[in-house]
């Protein structure tokens, strides 16, 4: 099946759907499953945006979902969803609400625990899974983990029977391909399952900054993340409802081409199964003028297998702003394809329903501008923040674990 826009119903990289109901599962289930008492599950695969890349390819070859979260994958129980033939998929194409399917199978209902995409491995001639650099050539991309044994995702759902369910894998492309010294990428996969039943939308356009990296934020973490197309349009989704009055932060990022400063607007609502708009064609997010800079630094020792973000204080909360990870020599840089980080004052707003007719009003902090957290976490969950201050000649902040 070819990839399809989905913008009413929350959904980003993954999705599992069939004849089987997903909803996300909490106590009281045993984890066991009925023969009797079937249900459908599909598959469909969405994507967040690609630091520094043009396109970035995977080829899936199955799915695999399984009773147990502990389950070895070389062990029994498990229900394969075969893709037939494997799908060479351009990630970078499952943007802005668009998800492609992959597959669906009927399963005894019950509760899962486990999921695993597993993936084509290379071999002679064309690399099934590759990266494009920006304006660069395609260089093959390791998979180990995910052609040996699959990516592995944590995630309970529940299948109910004579019911069909879909669930979402999101890929976050961005945080997944990891430069290497030696100029090679390797695929570290950071991939979230959500299941659309329980998820929303949000929607909206930006003035004068195509291209903008969009975040749907939950106190200072990216919950989901897209780019904005030609015109400004964007749609974060899926984001999963995690309470009946689940807020999120929206945090719009322009390229440094646009001449453009970062937006925010605050406590926009989640609505499972419904779209949040917090701009329209009409009445745009008008973005500030600004300048940029560069950060970038080595993280000791290089085998701490870091991520880096930069984080801004404003509006009463702390926003992420960009991310990246870091080598395996420990070198990182925020963007490696351009200066990442507006220097003007963020402008920041609140969500109110409805929507004033001239757009939501935002106000310009300018007691921030240049200012970032720049932190860094090694994988074994250790955090150093060090505040700076950021201009046009760029900053080198270097971390040791």
């Amino acid at each position: 099946m070819n990839a399809i826009p989905f913008v009413a119903s929350p959904l980003r990289l993954l999705a599992l759907s069939s004849a089987l109901a997903l909803a996300a599962c909490g106590g009281g289930d045993d984890g066991s499953s009925s023969s009797s008492n079937t249900g459908t599950l599909s598959v469909s695969m969405t994507d967040a945006p690609a630091c520094g890349f043009d396109h970035v390819y995977v080829t899936v070859d199955r799915v695999r979902v399984h009773t147990s979260a502990g389950a070895d994958p070389s062990g029994g129980g498990w229900v394969d969803i075969p893709v037939s033939p494997a799908r060479r998929i351009d990630l970078l194409t499952l943007s802005n609400g668009v998800l492609t399917n992959l597959g669906q199978t009927a399963l005894p209902a019950g509760t899962y625990q486990q999921v695993r995409l597993v993936l084509v491995a290379n071999g002679a001639g064309a690399p099934a899974n590759s990266v494009v650099p920006s304006s660069g050539t395609e260089q093959a991309l390791d998979t180990p983990s995910a052609v040996q044994s699959g990516i592995k995702i944590i995630r309970p759902f529940t299948v109910a029977p004579n019911t069909q369910s879909d669930l979402v894998l999101d890929f976050d492309a961005c945080k997944s391909v990891v430069t290497r010294g030696n100029g090679t990428f390797g695929l570290k996969p950071v991939v979230t399952a959500v299941p659309m039943v329980a998820s929303g939308a949000v929607t909206g356009v930006v003035a004068s900054a195509p291209g903008a990296r969009v975040f749907a934020e939950r106190n200072g973490v990216v919950v989901k993340a897209t780019v904005a197309d030609g015109n400004g349009n964007f749609t974060l989704s899926p984001i999963e409802q995690i309470s009946t009055t689940d807020k999120v932060d929206v945090v719009i990022v322009p390229t440094s081409t646009t001449g453009r400063g970062t937006g925010i607007v605050r406590g926009v609502p989640v609505v499972a199964g419904g779209s949040t708009a917090v701009a329209t064609a009409a009445a745009p997010l008008s973005l500030p003028t600004s300048t940029f800079g560069k950060v970038s630094g080595t993280v000791t020792p290089a085998g701490s297998e870091a991520t880096v973000r930069a984080l801004q204080q404003t509006g009463g909360g702390t926003f992420e702003i960009a991310s990246a990870a870091a080598s395996d020599t420990g070198a990182y840089s925020l963007f490696p394809a351009q200066p990442a980080l507006p220097l003007a004052g963020p402008v920041v707003g609140t969500y109110v329903a409805p929507l004033p007719s001239g757009g939501i009003p935002l106000t310009q902090d300018g007691s921030v501008a240049g200012k970032y957290g720049i932190q860094a976490t090694s994988s074994s969950g250790t955090v150093i923040t060090q505040q700076v201050t950021v201009t046009t000649t760029g900053l080198t902040q270097n971390f040791a674990f």
